[in-house]
């Protein structure tokens, strides 16, 4: 639990830190872009990863869910990246969220059955509270195309459910737990 904390602090704080850092003025709409990729991208990482680990079948509903909702609104962004002709621009924020990304695959691999479960529906809760508050406060607010901002208030209220289905399915997993003592 410490560590799902921990990684949603690095995370709230490389992308505040990023908005500020980039000029003063915050992220470009193509570096929005990059870090709203890259954060569907570390979600379908971790579902897929919970798809080979876990024999639970709510841990795996929900994983399945993870990958067909951000599989579809990358699709989405990338359609809309092509359309307006514009190249995501990596930047501190998407590399920063891919390593943190990267790392907590490894230290879910070393987990095992319930353990793993519980550890992935707790990052999923800590996980979604970082991007939905990235989206909300800086993400959203930043953008300058309307086309890129109405993508980005979607794939916000998707997962905003999100985070309360990962609150659900945690609080599930941990009653279980406790009927076990």
């Amino acid at each position: 639990m410490i560590r799902t904390v921990t990684m949603a602090l690095a995370l709230a704080g490389l992308v505040s830190t990023a908005a500020v850092a980039q000029s003063g003025a915050g992220p470009t709409d193509p570096q929005i872009a990059h870090i709203a990729y890259t954060a569907g991208q570390i979600d379908i990482a971790a579902a897929r990863q919970a798809l080979a680990k876990s024999k639970n079948r709510q841990v795996r509903a929900f994983a399945q869910e993870m990958i067909r909702d951000h599989e579809a609104v990358n699709k989405q962004a990338l359609a809309l990246v092509g359309k307006l002709k514009v190249t995501p621009e990596a930047n501190p924020t998407s590399a920063g969220l891919s390593k943190q990304g990267e790392q907590k695959l490894r230290e879910m691999a070393r987990l095992r059955g319930p353990a793993f479960d519980r550890a992935y529906a707790q990052n999923e809760v800590a996980y979604h509270k970082v991007v939905n508050g990235a989206l909300s406060s800086t993400l959203i607010p930043q953008s300058d195309n309307a086309e890129l901002k109405d993508l980005l208030q979607t794939g916000l209220r998707l997962f905003q459910e999100h985070q309360l289905h990962a609150e659900h399915l945690a609080q599930n997993l941990q009653g279980r737990r406790s009927k076990r003592k």
